[in-house]
């Protein structure tokens, strides 16, 4: 059997985030995630649904996505980093974690792709 797997996906529920309604901070944490990852971000773009409302937002990456969603009236944010190549999702999601600064973390990680010999 190979081992092989072209791509990761991490999923991460945070709860007690900070940060949760500021746009621009939140997508300061991806860029920052995209990088330590080693991963090549094309684009990135967050949608504010209004003042102390959760924020929508995504980082194109040449090694496919970041994405995040967030509940402020409950301190959630979903994040979902998708990873292919030599990109390194564990290091974006520890950043992640380090800048969001969850009290609980749920984390779910799989393997997409993965090709039997």
């Amino acid at each position: 059997m190979n081992d092989f797997s072209p791509s990761t996906h991490i999923l991460l529920d945070f709860y007690g985030c900070k940060h949760l309604t500021d746009a621009k901070a939140l997508k300061s944490c991806m860029l920052a995630a995209a990088k330590e990852a080693g991963a090549t971000v094309l684009r990135c773009n967050l949608h504010e649904f209004g003042e102390d409302a959760g924020v929508t937002g995504v980082a194109i990456l040449a090694e496919s996505h970041i994405s995040i969603h967030t509940w402020p009236e409950i301190d959630f944010a979903a994040i979902d980093i998708f990873m292919c190549g030599k990109a390194d999702a564990e290091k974006a999601a520890s950043v992640l974690q380090k800048l969001l600064e969850p009290s609980r973390i749920e984390t779910t990680k799989v393997a997409r792709g993965c090709l039997e010999a």
